[in-house]
């Protein structure tokens, strides 16, 4: 199977990498490839070919206005292509909760991502993952002043990033879902806790401070946002916190 991966970081330099041990023509493509997916500059020859395309992108910059319009035009510009090629299953990567978190302005981004996935007439699949593991220390030193770190108890439920390239193979080989797909990690938790746990595995001595204003990237967080929606027929990873620390 012909696989066009748009992103070529965490998720995308991985999922490449699995499918073609698993013996599929895949490439993950970065910026460095020469394409500009927000002005549609070499996205056609890409998807020349394709029977898949996944869009791992993400935006530069993580201004409001500037995220969303990253989205907005890049899907444009790849399901377009797409239909023009006749690609048969358009993937993207999106985020567990986007829709119950909507004042941040990400994840409004992300929602008319999924917006024009829906809007286009290539046959998709919509995976929406929770946060990675791997984001923690982002997490943590966003939320650093002067020296300690001020966490909200709201929780998350983390997943290793290579369970989500595990699934998310499956879900690229398989047929179009024509709508969500959730996965999600094994474990809720405070992301105060997450972030004690993670500054103790790696003997950093910052002290972490409970507090429930302190948001997560702009949002305020309850105890729904960000965790598996009930219902949804979540599919749950095998890696805990625990077992990715130790990795």
């Amino acid at each position: 199977m012909r696989i066009v991966i748009f992103g070529a970081g965490l998720i995308g330099a991985q999922l490449r990498d699995r499918l073609v041990k698993d013996g599929h023509d895949a490439v993950a493509l970065g910026r460095e490839a020469g394409i500009d997916t927000t002005t549609g500059r070499g996205v056609a020859e890409a998807v020349a070919g394709a029977e898949v395309v996944v869009d791992l992108t993400n935006s530069p910059s993580w201004a409001d206005d500037d995220v969303l319009a990253f989205f907005r035009d890049s899907t444009r510009h790849l399901v377009a292509a797409g239909a023009e090629a006749g690609v048969g299953h358009h993937v993207i990567l999106s985020i567990v909760g986007a829709d119950r978190l909507t004042d941040s302005g990400y994840m409004r981004a992300k929602l008319a991502q999924e917006e024009g996935v829906r809007a286009g007439s290539v046959p998709f699949t919509i995976v929406r993952s929770t946060q990675f593991f791997e984001f923690l220390p982002g997490i943590a030193d966003a939320a650093t002043v002067d020296g300690e770190v001020r966490a909200t108890p709201g929780r998350i439920q983390p997943i290793a990033s290579h369970d989500v390239v595990a699934h998310l193979a499956e879900v690229v080989t398989g047929s179009p879902a024509g709508g969500i797909v959730e996965v999600a990690g094994p474990e809720a938790m405070g992301i105060d806790d997450a972030v004690r746990r993670l500054l103790a595995a790696r003997d950093d001595d910052r002290p972490v401070v409970t507090d429930p204003a302190a948001g997560y990237f702009g949002a305020q967080l309850d105890d729904t946002a960000l965790v598996a929606t009930p219902g949804a027929g979540t599919w749950i990873a095998p890696t805990s916190l625990e077992d990715w620390l130790r990795e």
